[in-house]
C-alpha cells in the first residue's frame, strides 16, 4: 500500500478541479494545468479534496500510484501558490539582467547567454547576481534552473559558477608548493 497515494489532497477555496475520465483538470488564480492518469489508477472527488485508489492491484499500478497523487498535489499547488527557484551567480564579472521577458546572462564566455522563458514560468533578477524563477509548473520551473545552472556549474577550486540558492559547493585545495 502506497502511504503516499492514501492521502487525500485537499482543494483550498478559489480551486476548481474537474475529472474527465482519466484525466484531471486543474484550474486556479495562478493559471490551469491538466493531466491523464494512468489507466490504473481511478481518480474520485468528494467534500474533503480528490481521492485517488487503485483500479487494479498491479506493480506498475501500484508505482503509479503515490507518483499520480504527487502530479495531482503539484497541479493543485501549482495554481494556488506556485512554485519558485533561486539561482545564485558567483565569481567576478557573472551577472544577470533581463532583455524584455528574456534573460540575458554574463558568465564568462565571449558573449552574453540570452534564454527565453518557457510559457508558463517567469524570470526575476532582483540584484545582479541573483535570478528567480517562478510559475505554476513545478518540473517547468525546476527544468529551466537545471538548464541554467548547466551553463557554468559550480567549480570546487575557488566556488565560481551558477549554483542553486543555499547549495552548499564542496571546495577542494589547490596545488601545494
Amino acid at each position: 500500500m502506497s502511504r503516499i497515494g492514501k492521502r487525500t489532497i485537499a482543494v483550498p477555496k478559489g480551486v476548481t478541479v474537474t475529472l474527465d475520465g482519466q484525466t484531471v483538470s486543474v484550474k486556479g488564480p495562478k493559471g490551469e494545468r491538466s493531466w491523464t492518469v494512468a489507466e490504473e489508477i481511478e481518480v474520485s472527488q468528494n467534500d474533503e479534496g480528490i481521492n485517488l485508489g487503485l483500479r487494479t492491484d498491479t506493480q506498475r499500478g501500484r508505482a503509479m500510484w503515490g507518483l499520480s497523487r504527487t502530479l495531482v498535489d503539484n497541479m493543485v499547488v501549482g495554481v494556488t501558490t506556485g512554485f519558485e527557484k533561486s539561482l545564485d551567480l558567483v565569481g567576478v564579472g557573472y551577472r544577470a539582467a533581463m532583455k524584455g521577458n528574456a534573460l540575458s546572462l554574463q558568465l564568462g564566455f565571449s558573449h552574453d547567454v540570452d534564454i527565453e522563458p518557457p510559457a508558463g514560468v517567469t524570470f526575476a533578477v532582483p540584484k545582479q547576481t541573483e535570478i528567480k524563477i517562478s510559475g505554476a509548473d513545478k518540473q517547468a520551473v525546476g527544468q529551466i534552473a537545471a538548464v541554467i545552472r548547466k551553463l557554468r556549474p559550480p567549480e570546487p577550486y575557488k566556488g565560481k559558477g551558477v549554483r542553486y540558492s543555499g547549495e552548499k559547493v564542496r571546495r577542494k585545495e589547490g596545488k601545494k608548493k
